[in-house]
């Protein structure tokens, strides 16, 4: 018996592939299994190859593993794709309709199973994909009753016959291979999951389960890959808390709405992908000048312009801290898991309030899409700070005509309140005004004021800027990267530190402003730093490098085809440097 295992599905776009592997997931989640889901998908509705790599383990995971178990595919394209990643006695389930071929001399086993023809027999083509789940379930040993309880979910609605038939197709897959293999292949048989109950959800989910904790209440947004489930899912939740969504005509709308809804005291959010953010640019100043609190989710994907919309990359670093004409305050946070995104949507809601900046959250395609096992989340560690918000106070008589609301203050945060507050009258504009809004151009207010706005950030607090295993005082390596990519940086390193390598490791999460001190602290205990990012131009090295310093001892590892790393090119990489 086997404690993991690697499983894919492929296909053509728009035949059910996606719907294969998720089914396949939840039953094994609700199993107890550890799960990591990761879809490669075309940027069109329908065909084009698609695939669905999963990964199932008794023990906790953080991303895709080198190599694969088991391929199901459902035409020939599939299997001369994905092959190569077959380990050697690896296993192909293919649709008999296609007369499935395995690759010359490739030491795998080859199951030609009737996907379509059985699923026809039972009235449509449509269940082929619960065939297949069946004949994936027979290899591992796996009961059909173990899928039931999602198939009841997933098509309840439609009536029990309709739940009969899929059952039957998962039934009638497993007995096909049964027959054919001789009963479950003992080096594919997974060990027993501790049955234990936790959350299976991609990385939007989580970001959007977030604004809810944090009081969002608001989210005008634009629809974008990949992006779009975070509005999907407030969609469906916000009203349930007396909130709403609104789709804008694009992210301008959005963004400039978001403003406004801020301003008048809601907490709001939007969030797009690195086209949508380039165009949200000049509102971004509009929110650092007013001072006005504004939460974005930046989810980055491949790039220049369209670019390669359903692929990782993380290229948006320096248009998330430079995109702003003029000089703001910002704070650009980058969470590595599906976890640290629910908290982090939290925190950018606190600080975009108590430092009255722009926070951008900064994800990836492989964070926000990748499927995974969380923990169930600690509502006790939610906390909701407001900061210097005085809506819904009584304030005392005004002084003057109007309300210090851009008073110079010490920490260089003003007294906030909202539209029509008794005694907080004041006038908002874009362009550089006095403590109460007025338009000017006095040189001297104009220092006062940009210096004022500047200084916010001096004491910005946040609780975990880098996140840090680093038990060794004389590294022999220190390896950096940030965002989704957490998970194989640390099976890399694993295997690094079981030969004897003294590793350390740095997932940078505060972005802007750079962590400066932590990454010098650690650095300092290095011989050598390997920086892994997935973009051309090595965006986190040249701020280490800025920030830092320390340059000779700064190797960077780059990726930009739009596949996550393995853990094994990021463990052969470090090898080379060592």
């Amino acid at each position: 018996m086997i404690s993991q295992l690697s499983w894919k599905v492929g296909g053509q776009q728009g035949e059910g592939i996606d719907s294969t592997g998720e089914i396949f997931a939840i039953a094994l989640n609700r199993l107890g299994y550890y799960l990591y889901g990761y879809r490669h998908f075309s940027s069109r509705i329908k065909g084009g190859h698609t695939n669905n790599k999963i990964r199932v383990s008794t023990k906790p995971l953080g991303g895709i593993s080198d190599n694969l178990d088991i391929l199901v595919a459902f035409d020939q394209e599939t299997i001369d794709v994905n092959s190569p990643e077959l380990r050697k006695g690896g296993v192909i389930i293919g649709d008999s309709k296609f007369n499935p071929k395995a690759p010359e001399g490739a030491d795998v086993r080859l199951f030609s199973v009737p996907f379509t023809e059985i699923a026809e027999e039972l009235g449509t083509s449509l269940m082929k994909n619960m065939v297949a789940i069946g004949a994936s379930s027979a290899l591992l040993g796996l009961p059909a009753e173990s899928f039931s309880e999602v198939v009841d979910e997933l098509f309840g609605k439609k009536g029990q016959k309709v739940v009969e038939k899929n059952m039957e197709a998962i039934a009638r897959g497993a007995e096909y291979v049964n027959k054919e293999a001789g009963g479950p292949i003992e080096e594919l048989r997974l060990e027993p999951a501790d049955g234990k109950k936790r959350m299976f959800m991609i990385g939007n989910d989580a970001i959007a389960m977030g604004a809810l904790a944090a009081g969002c209440r608001f989210m005008p947004a634009y629809p974008i890959t990949p992006a779009s489930e975070i509005m999907e899912y407030l969609v469906k939740k916000l009203p349930e808390f007396g909130g709403t969504v609104i789709q804008t005509e694009d992210e301008i709308a959005a963004v400039t709405m978001a403003i406004g809804a801020n301003y008048g005291g809601v907490r709001t959010l939007t969030a797009s992908a690195g086209p949508g953010l380039s165009l949200m640019a000049e509102a971004i100043g509009l929110a650092g000048i007013t001072e006005t609190p504004l939460v974005i989710v930046d989810t980055q994907r491949g790039g220049p312009s369209t670019g390669m919309p359903t692929k990782q990359e993380q290229s948006d670093v320096n248009a998330m801290i430079y995109n702003t004409h003029g000089e703001i305050p910002k704070v650009i946070l980058a969470p590595s898991t599906a976890e640290e995104a629910f908290y982090d949507t939290v925190e950018a809601f606190n600080i975009a309030e108590e430092y009255q900046v722009p926070v951008i959250l900064l994800t990836d395609l492989q964070l926000s899409l990748g499927k995974q096992t969380v923990e169930p989340l600690d509502q006790s560690r939610v906390e909701i700070r407001r900061g210097k918000y005085l809506g819904g106070q009584e304030l005392p008589e005004l002084e003057g005509e109007m309300f210090k609301r851009y008073e110079v203050t010490e920490d260089g945060i003003s007294p906030r309140v909202v539209p029509g507050q008794k005694h907080g009258i004041h006038h908002v504009t874009g362009v550089e005004h006095t403590d109460t809004g007025r338009p000017t151009e006095d040189p001297v207010i104009r220092v006062k004021q940009m210096d004022k706005r500047l200084r916010k950030l001096n004491n910005l607090k946040v609780d975990t800027p880098v996140y840090k295993d680093a038990p060794n005082e004389e590294a022999d390596l220190l390896v950096v990267a940030m965002g989704g990519i957490r998970g194989a940086v640390t099976e890399a390193k694993e295997r690094l530190e079981a030969e004897g390598v003294k590793v350390n490791q740095a997932h940078v999460r505060l972005i802007h402003p750079f962590p400066a001190a932590e990454m010098k602290e650690l650095m300092e205990k290095a011989k050598k730093v390997v920086v892994i990012e997935h973009n051309a131009t090595g965006q986190l090295t040249d701020q280490i490098k800025l920030h830092v310093g320390m340059t000779d001892k700064i190797n960077s590892v780059l990726k930009y085809d739009g596949n996550p790393f393995l853990p094994g090119e990021i463990y052969n990489k470090c090898k080379e440097l060592l």
